[in-house]
């Protein structure tokens, strides 16, 4: 399950806006705002689905382990490697 820090984070790292990740996830600005609240607030499990797919999609790796979680941003493939 994807965070709101995790979120915010890999937006940072690909230099998203809030808007920009809602247009690519195809979810509300509202409910993407919800998602990276640090309040809490409940949001449909779909939402941080399309989320996290638009995310891995822009290159973002979620990480998770007993001691806790972040985001990796891949390095661009070359048109070479496949």
């Amino acid at each position: 399950m994807i965070t709101s820090r995790q979120s915010r984070a890999a937006r940072a790292l690909l230099g998203w806006t809030q808007e920009t990740l809602a247009d690519k996830a195809k979810v509300a600005l509202t409910a993407l705002k919800r998602l990276e609240s640090q309040n809490g607030l409940e949001v449909y499990e779909s939402t941080r689905d399309q989320v996290r797919r638009a995310l891995e999609a822009g290159g973002i790796v979620f990480l998770s382990t007993d001691k806790g979680e972040g985001v990796l941003l891949l390095h661009e493939r070359s048109s070479t490697v496949r």
